[in-house]
């Protein structure tokens, strides 16, 4: 007999769960993207990327890529071969970036990092201090290592590069906090910040989004990297008429305006607020009910996007995630090099609310109980339903009788 499985919940930290409004918005016929309608469409969506940003100074570009193309972009754009530059690892993504900037042949300072805590601010500070011929050229700093659930201080970071009177340019990821956890490109002076579609945007992966700062511009000036596709000198001359120097990815520029809407309709801080209440209950279900600990090392660098949450040991977190996806058509985010099998994540970010993250406990507190994890049975719900229903954001109100009489007569309940 086949078996009817419903929706899969898709609660990994990317790709998201993409709202009917914008799967609709993307279904769109072909047109011509040379045509003198095209530059309404893309104009708006990279002047309205900007607010999302929270700048208005510099320049926003779309890339058909995905987000590590936009830090090619970045790094290339900007710097040149030899360049130093000063980059802290502490997870998967982070340690990809130093990766991507030695292959580019930067010349890349690491600071390790235990996993579970994030860019160290004070360490930073020291570096710079020290470097009084400003030899640094470019710091790179993961605002949300989605690894290790793990958010950043970026604001300290710019912070102690004023202290210590340092020009280098500040090159943030900002792939899984974008729309999501607060950004303020331009109060933190960040200089390239990079994002994707995938994620707190609410769309298909496909988009690589990069925002540059006029300090990042100027510096575009004395950049020798060699680049073609990512080339931003090519972007500026065809965004300037409202196209693209290639091909772009029309259906999810649709999406992409789409889902601007969505996003200014709620406001974003609206959208913040609501990403940490939802984080919140995830961390309650995982700590209070499991009785688990997270990756991150203490509250300062919880993320507000997705939770890494530990299995005891003995117990291998892909098989947690296996019997999930297998048997209760729950994806999961899996633990990834130096963590792998040592958690699962849950992706809390996007398009959700409470029932949804309440099906993602539940499934993950079934599969953990059918490989061993001795939790409690429904705890992990209890304990994320308490917190909700004791932070409800939106105001109780009493149903007036007038109210209860409409109920009662619409539904056919008194005779």
């Amino acid at each position: 007999m086949t078996r009817i499985t419903g929706r899969n919940f898709l609660f990994v930290p990317g790709p998201t769960n993409i709202p009917d409004r914008v799967q609709r918005a993307m279904l769109v016929a072909m047109e011509d993207h040379r045509s003198s309608k095209f530059p309404d469409l893309s104009s708006s969506v990279l002047s309205d990327l900007k607010k999302v940003f929270k700048t208005n100074e510099g320049q926003v570009f779309i890339f058909p890529s995905s987000g590590t193309g936009a830090w090619e972009a970045a790094l290339t754009n900007t710097l040149s071969p030899g360049d130093k530059i000063l980059a802290s690892r502490f997870g998967q993504f982070s340690h990809l970036w130093v990766d991507m900037a030695q292959r580019l042949d930067f010349d890349v300072q690491a600071l390790d990092v235990e996993w579970g805590e994030g860019v160290p601010v004070e360490k930073i500070e020291e570096i710079l201090r020290v470097d009084k011929k400003h030899q640094i050229k470019g710091i790179l700093a993961c605002h949300n290592e989605t690894a290790t659930g793990v958010t950043s201080d970026i604001a300290g970071l710019r912070k102690v590069m004023d202290a210590a009177n340092h020009p280098a340019l500040l090159l943030v990821d900002a792939v899984s906090s974008l729309a999501s956890i607060d950004f303020c490109m331009q109060e933190w002076r960040v200089d390239l910040a990079v994002s994707g579609s995938q994620k707190g945007l609410m769309l298909p992966a496909g988009l690589g989004i990069l925002a540059v700062s006029p300090k990042g511009l100027e510096a575009m000036q004395s950049a020798t990297s060699r680049r073609c596709y990512f080339d931003l000198a090519d972007m500026i001359s065809a965004n300037g008429m409202g196209y693209f120097p290639y091909t772009p990815a029309l259906p999810m520029l649709y999406g992409l305006r789409e889902a601007l809407d969505i996003i200014f309709e709620e406001g974003l801080d609206d959208i913040f607020s609501r990403h940490h209440y939802f984080a919140e209950g995830v961390r309650a279900a995982a700590t209070e009910g499991w009785g688990l600990e997270l990756c991150a090392k203490a509250p300062k660098w919880y993320s507000d996007t997705v939770s890494a949450i530990m299995v005891p040991a003995g117990i291998n977190g892909a098989h947690v995630i296996d019997v999930a996806f297998r048997r209760y058509n729950l994806a999961l985010g899996a633990g990834l090099s130096k963590v792998a099998g040592k958690l699962f994540r849950i992706g809390h970010l996007g398009d959700l609310n409470e029932l949804m993250l309440m099906g993602a406990i539940a499934g993950a507190e079934m599969a953990m109980l059918d490989v061993g994890v001795d939790v409690v049975s429904g705890s992990g719900v209890a304990a994320a339903s308490n917190y909700w229903r004791s932070n409800d954001p939106i105001p109780k109100r009493k149903v007036s009788k007038e109210e209860q009489f409409y109920e009662a007569h619409s539904t056919g309940s008194v005779q």
